[in-house]
């Protein structure tokens, strides 16, 4: 009896990650947009819509990212949101770009500038889809695990909105994960 409950047990966590394998075996290579002109993609983002994460879990409302350009290629990234508490918290990273000047396909870092050789420390933050008016934007990763719905305003139109899930959703991306973010505006 303990063999069978075992294999059961067993095959209950293991058919899930087979298939889930299975699966994303199937799919495409996520792909990009062709190009980013950075000094226009830098500047404020409001987080509409994110897959939930364990790195932003205490984030409740109000969560923004902010891009300058710091030289040599690199971007000094700023993500803030606020706290149940009310209190908002920010935190201060750096991107960099991967391969020619107008690459869509950055990593990010927020662990301290002396762990930068690691390459542990840098997350893939690729921009997957961006609007001709850099006004709203996707940001994924190779594995889809990861996607953040950014816009330039708090609010985004709402045929835009079902326009860029449509898009995503093509991309093998599962829009149904998607959380949507609150602006309280203060």
């Amino acid at each position: 009896m303990r063999f069978r409950t075992l294999l059961l047990w067993t095959a209950g966590f293991l058919l899930p990650a087979l298939v889930a394998g299975a699966q994303e075996a199937t799919l495409a290579p996520l792909e990009t947009i062709p190009g980013v002109d950075v000094a226009r993609y830098v500047g404020r983002w409001y987080e509409i819509a994110k897959f939930p994460n364990r790195f932003q879990a205490q984030c409740v409302s109000d969560a923004v990212a902010q891009y300058r350009v710091s030289g040599a290629g690199r971007v000094e990234v700023t993500n803030q949101c606020r706290l149940e508490s009310g209190a908002m918290e920010d935190a201060v990273g750096a991107a960099r770009q991967i391969g020619a000047a107008d690459s869509p396909k950055l990593q990010v870092r927020f662990a301290p500038a002396w762990l930068s050789f690691l390459p542990a420390v840098w997350g893939d933050y690729w921009i997957v889809d961006l609007d001709r008016d850099y006004t709203l934007a996707a940001v994924s990763e190779p594995k889809r695990e990861y996607l953040w719905i950014l816009s330039r305003t708090p609010t985004v139109d709402a045929e835009a909105y079902r326009s860029l899930l449509a898009r995503l959703k093509a991309k093998g991306l599962d829009i149904d994960k998607l959380a949507v973010t609150p602006h309280t505006g203060g």
